[in-house]
Formats: structure tokens, C-alpha cells, sequence
């Protein structure tokens, strides 16, 4: 969140992720649906995440496997809102970098979209 307290602009994807809760000795399954440089919402079917439980996100971005601490915020019937707690500058690059991936796949998509369009039209 920034000074105002409004939240960051979100970005949305559908990237398979998996977790672990810091005590947990296996991994669970979700699916990230938005992202922010703060957080995300992690959609996780029949899950009894806790409000202000940390996980450990693992997720692949291109070829390379990422990890992320986050700590949950909210919770409803279909996930979790989770908060990124990066320890250093390293992992607020690696939420950066995974925007800046989802946000120019779209790009590119829509590029070969308006090709098309023009070639149609």
C-alpha cells in the first residue's frame, strides 16, 4: 500500500503457483489471479489459510523457479489476499520481473490480435 493506504494497481494473470505454510512440510497448489508490487490474490480451493499466516510461494517465470515469503491478509470461500514480504531487493525484483513478464505476454498478444484485425479489415 502506498502512503495513502489505497491499494497498489493490480495486474491480472493466471499463473499456477505452489506454497507452503512456514510450518508445513508439503507443498499445496493455487493459482495466482492479480498481482501487485504488494501482493496478490491466491486462489486455493478448499483451503483453511489464516489470516496473518505466512507462506512461501514458489512459482516459474520463463525457465527460472522463484521464490517469494508472503503473509495472508484476507480470505474468502475462494483464496486468500496475500501481502509479499521481501527480505531484500532481490525479491521485490523478482515480483517486478513477474509483472513485467505477464504485462508484456499480454502485449504481445494483443499486437498479433491488432495484426490480424488489420489484415481482415
Amino acid at each position: 500500500m502506498d502512503s495513502i493506504g489505497s491499494p497498489a494497481p493490480r495486474t491480472p494473470l493466471y499463473l499456477e503457483v505452489s506454497f507452503r505454510r512456514n510450518y508445513g512440510r508439503s507443498d499445496v497448489g493455487g493459482t495466482l489471479k492479480n498481482i501487485s508490487l504488494s501482493g496478490a490474490f491466491l486462489e486455493v480451493s478448499g483451503h483453511d489459510l489464516r489470516v496473518e499466516e505466512k507462506i512461501n510461494l514458489t512459482f516459474v517465470v520463463g525457465s527460472r523457479e522463484r521464490k517469494i515469503a508472503a503473509q495472508v491478509v484476507w480470505k474468502n470461500s475462494l483464496g486468500a489476499g496475500i501481502k509479499f514480504l521481501p527480505v531484500n531487493n532481490r525479491d521485490v525484483q523478482i515480483v517486478d520481473d513477474l509483472i513485467y513478464y505477464v504485462e508484456s505476454k499480454r502485449m504481445g498478444h494483443r499486437g498479433i490480435l491488432d495484426g490480424i484485425l488489420k489484415k481482415v479489415s
